[in-house]
């Protein structure tokens, strides 16, 4: 589950205040709902508002996709009107030529790789990750549809070396099983599955040199994954990757150029993962990157097999090496922006090294790195809507939890000029198996730059970056413990000098909202509110309607909902069952074709809580799924999520003060 993450054009959405940016606006009619969203308790959000924090949603940024095959070109992805769509840029600083112009976000895509004809792209309907797989011609702009475009889900597409052919996984069969397909994009009838299997988390990761086998990833949980080879001309499966004293990750599998071994990330008999070479008969592992206590989280091979590219995550930021694959030296670009990096890529001529980039100070942006001279090029330079910010960078901190284990996590102060303590807003990460990293705030920033509140990610156990016996720490009925590492950062929070631990607000998206509902009904008393988005409110619903794609692996990490003991955990410790200790304001959003976390984990809770007697603001969107995706949606969110805080988190004489400068 992904971290819900707000992206951002207001005076498209919302004609009437296309005005410059802090041009006083008439605070008369309140700002409209869009036509897709249903509000239920929350009150008008008026124009003045809107117009004060419209600028703040004006962010925009760009992410690497993939590399013209013969061109110095490539896609990237980025927002211009009210969705992600795909762009093609031609160097660096060079102007973003939109390709993909849907009515839903766009957000991957491929070249055909000999000469890149045409694309290809995935895309659902309204948010229901029921992604279809499109062809479109650069020639004439004409798209064809190459799945069933039913309730399949439709990914990992991997081109063959030739050029003729993808791979990829579907649930198309039955809506449980990623069975694997290999398809001519030019001729759809070609389409044919070469394996079916048993569970939702099988992909493609490579094409064998001569393109008769795949190698293909068998997801378990989050702490085991396998790894076979497939014969996709008569759907032998053999299991490559050797079986260990304990669950291991394999994962990211890239043909060796000899057909025989494979580079994978693993963490047999270490505690973070590291870049290895397998051979794929003996099961033998060789490491190739140096030890190092922080994980390697993603690679990518040259071409001519010569390099290698890789990111370490060290304490959420990236450092980027490279590695002779004969030598077996490695070296870090220095050159490299301070941040968070994404996607790596080698153009197939070897040349240059695409990736992308974000930090605290700065949305991602897409770079490259030239192999020959060591230069680093910007290709995109994303727009912060005519905001200036001049923000203290995060900073780590710690704190010790109930069994003396020390939690972590990224403190965002706000502009220097705010005096006193500061209100604090906990944002909880979803996943769980996921983190917290120090990423641009985007929409966020206002909070930070004029209203002065303090934001604040922890990173609680189960969260991944931090080794596999972290991650492993909340499984099962052992889920209260990542609780518990929220009291103890309200703990820590009333020892600052700078936080006000008497306004202290959390809110989470996905698992972040069940960890939200969780730490209302535990901490409510030390609250004063919560904000709640596409969250659980009891696990055991959550796994019995949850995709069918998805149930299994779910299940590996919250515990099986069908076994009584686990059942009669869920039932005891579920914020659903404890939501008469909610006593303070509380913030639910749902997208209605959510297929991760369903509309009624949000409805039930909302019905049990307006039973308090405390606020309870319900928004639905009828065309979002797992969060909102669709700018003006995500506007209108932002902005009532601002009047939410400026009730229940900010002092009276703040709330005025932030009133009066709005008339």
């Amino acid at each position: 589950m992904r971290r819900i993450v707000f992206a951002l054009v207001f005076a498209s959405s919302f004609p009437a205040l296309a005005r410059a940016a802090g041009e006083p606006v008439p605070a008369v009619a309140p700002v409209p709902i869009p036509s897709a969203l249903v509000a239920d308790g929350l009150p008008h959000v008026s124009r003045a508002l809107a117009a004060e924090v419209a600028r703040y949603t004006e962010f925009r940024s760009a992410s690497f996709v993939d590399w013209h095959p013969v061109d110095h070109q490539m896609l990237i992805s980025t927002r211009f009107g009210n969705t992600q769509q795909i762009h093609r840029v031609k160097s660096p600083g060079g102007d973003r030529t939109q390709l993909t112009f849907a009515a839903e976000p766009v957000g991957n895509a491929t070249y055909e790789p000999t000469a890149g004809r045409y694309l290809l792209f995935q895309k659902d309907q309204g948010g229901d990750e029921f992604s279809q797989l499109y062809r479109q011609d650069l020639a004439d702009g004409r798209i064809t549809l190459l799945t069933d475009g039913g309730r399949s889900q439709n990914s990992n597409v991997k081109w063959s070396h030739a050029g003729d052919r993808i791979a990829y996984s579907s649930t198309r069969r039955n809506g449980a099983d990623s069975d694997l397909y290999v398809m001519d994009p030019l001729n759809p009838k070609s389409d044919r599955r070469v394996l079916s299997v048993q569970g939702g988390g099988w992909s493609v990761t490579d094409w064998s040199p001569d393109d008769r086998r795949l190698l293909v990833v068998e997801g378990v949980s989050v702490n085991e994954t396998r790894l076979w080879s497939i014969d996709i001309n008569d759907g032998t499966k053999t299991r490559v990757s050797p079986d260990g004293a304990e669950p291991t990750v394999w994962r990211s599998g890239v043909f060796h150029p000899d057909g025989k071994q494979a580079y994978v990330l693993t963490d047999r008999d270490a505690e973070v993962a590291y870049l290895a070479l397998l051979d794929l008969a003996t099961g033998k592992v060789q490491r190739v990157s140096a030890p190092r206590s922080w994980e390697v989280e993603r690679f990518d091979l040259s071409h001519d097999g010569a390099t290698l590219a890789f990111t370490v995550n060290e304490e959420g930021l990236s450092k980027l090496f490279l590695l002779d694959t004969k030598s077996g030296a490695e070296r870090e670009v220095a050159a490299v922006p301070v941040g968070v990096i994404g996607r790596t890529m080698f153009h197939p001529d070897g040349k240059l090294l695409a990736f992308s980039v974000g930090s605290s100070a700065a949305p991602s942006d897409v770079y490259t790195l030239d192999l020959g001279t060591g230069a680093v090029a910007r290709w995109t330079e994303s727009e912060t809507g005519g905001v200036i910010l001049a923000l203290p960078d995060p900073e780590v901190v710690r704190w010790k939890s109930f069994d003396d284990r020390e939690i972590s996590g990224f403190l965002h102060r706000p502009a220097p000029r705010f005096a006193g303590k500061r209100p604090v807003l906990v944002i909880i990460h979803g996943g769980p198996e996921s983190q917290a990293r120090p990423n641009f705030m985007s929409r966020w920033s206002y909070l930070l730059d004029q209203l002065g509140v303090a934001l604040l990610e922890p990173n609680v156990r189960g969260s991944t970056g931090y080794g596999k016996t972290f991650v492993k720490l909340d499984n099962g009925m052992a889920r209260d413990g990542a609780v518990a590492d929220i009291g103890a950062l309200l703990d820590w929070i009333e020892r600052q000098p700078n936080l006000d631990a008497s306004r202290v607000m959390v809110y989470g998206g996905s698992y972040g909202g069940f960890m939200t509902l969780a730490s209302a009904t535990h901490y409510s008393d030390r609250l004063r509110g919560a904000i709640d988005v596409v969250g659980i409110s009891n696990l055991a619903t959550f796994l019995e309607h949850t995709e069918d794609y998805r149930r299994d692996l779910r299940r590996v990490e919250y515990g099986d909902e069908r076994d009584p003991k686990m059942r009669a955990y869920f039932d005891r410790t579920a914020p659903l069952a404890n939501a008469g200790k909610i006593t303070k304001p509380l913030f639910v959003i749902q997208g209605a074709n959510d297929p991760r976390v369903p509309r009624g984990e949000a409805e039930q809770i909302v019905a049990a809580t307006r039973k308090n007697g405390i606020p309870v603001w319900y928004l639905l969107g009828t065309n979002e799924g797992h969060g909102f995706n669709k700018k003006e949606n995500q506007d209108y969110l932002f902005f009532a999520m601002i009047e939410f805080l400026q009730r229940y988190l900010l002092p009276e004489h703040e709330t005025a003060t932030a009133a009066a400068g709005r008339q």
